[in-house]
């Protein structure tokens, strides 16, 4: 019966020890993705910034200026994409919608971003844009890949539509949670005018006719958390120009916004307890479940083999068995 029993158990575990690199090697990067039906959104404020005023050319200093960005999933448009490119895919409608102090917009730049639901890697298909304009991304954008390393990743820059380095700075802990620092550089580069713009007498097509260029620099800041990818917190230190052309007049260059665009406090909050529980799930598949599976079947064998070691041990020794009388020979 003892016997019968340490096999039992040591057949669970066999069974458990390959589980163990099954579920992190296998089982991990199937089943860890984003959700195509995923939202978000958040508000940074840049106080104390430099907007310029289009109805009299000027710019000025201004109490706050707020971005609204919204990621919305696209699950119609996923399934389209998933069907020709043979992989789960993530489309997310972006919005970034900016306005003033008083609650003026002065811009609004929609995305569509297509990316894989695993990997976070970029996605070419039709309707990758930003603003209107088909683009074709390299490089990660909005989000990191599971277990980030601390290494230097390619991340797009959607205003100057171009793909640069964002390079590992360090590990920090920001509000309790452990985080990777990455920072990126956008020197001066020429970018293009927003479709949509405050006042309806200046359009890009109007602003083309006169010369003037727009000129865009950011020093780009981002705090990850590295087991699921996701910024808890990001920074950026941007500045706007134009430059030349007839609408400046004499002046060289006008500030369109310089500023220091931080995330709103209660959105910090909300981002680092949201990312806190999705931590929890990217764990159970890379960690909890894979080592709990390797304890559990090292427990096993060890008891299977003290049921086997017990079963071998010699027991009292046998009665000895009472000889039978020897036959008498027969008198002669």
């Amino acid at each position: 019966m003892r016997r019968k029993a340490s096999l039992v158990l040591l057949a669970f575990a066999v069974f458990c020890a390959a589980m163990s690199p099954l579920m992190r090697w296998y089982a991990f990067p199937r089943l860890a993705k984003i959700p195509p039906s995923q939202y978000q959104d958040a508000v940074l404020e840049a106080k104390d910034a430099t907007l310029i005023d289009y109805s009299t050319m000027k710019a000025k200093k201004v109490p706050k200026v707020t971005i609204v960005q919204t990621l919305k999933g696209n699950v119609e448009a996923s399934e389209k994409i998933e069907k020709s490119a043979d992989r789960d895919v993530v489309v997310w409608d972006a919005l970034s919608y900016i306005q003033d102090s008083k609650g003026k917009m002065v811009s609004k730049i929609p995305e569509r971003y297509i990316f894989d639901a695993h990997s976070q890697e970029p996605v070419h298909a039709t309707g990758e844009m930003v603003d209107g304009d088909p683009v074709k991304r390299e490089g990660i954008e909005f989000k990191w890949p599971f277990l980030t390393e601390k290494r230097d990743y390619e991340y797009f820059d959607a205003q100057a539509r171009i793909t640069r380095p964002i390079h590992y700075k360090g590990t920090q802990t920001f509000r309790g949670v452990k985080v990777y620092y990455f920072e990126q550089t956008i020197p001066w580069t020429k970018v293009p005018f927003p479709k949509t713009m405050p006042v309806k007498d200046i359009t890009p097509e109007s602003l083309a006719k006169t010369g003037t260029t727009r000129w865009y620099t950011t020093v780009r800041k981002f705090w990850v958390e590295p087991t699921t990818g996701a910024p808890v917190y990001g920074e950026e230190i941007q500045r706007n120009e134009l430059r030349g052309g007839t609408l400046l007049g004499d002046r060289d260059r006008l500030t369109v916004f310089a500023g220091h665009v931080k995330m709103r406090e209660d959105y910090i909050r909300s981002t680092v307890d949201l990312v806190k529980s999705q931590r929890v799930l990217v764990l159970l598949l890379t960690s909890y479940l894979p080592w709990g599976f390797l304890g559990l079947g090292g427990l096993l064998l060890a008891l299977s083999l003290w049921l086997e070691a017990r079963s071998r041990r010699p027991g009292d020794p046998a009665p000895t068995a009472e000889a039978e009388p020897e036959p008498q020979p027969a008198n002669a």
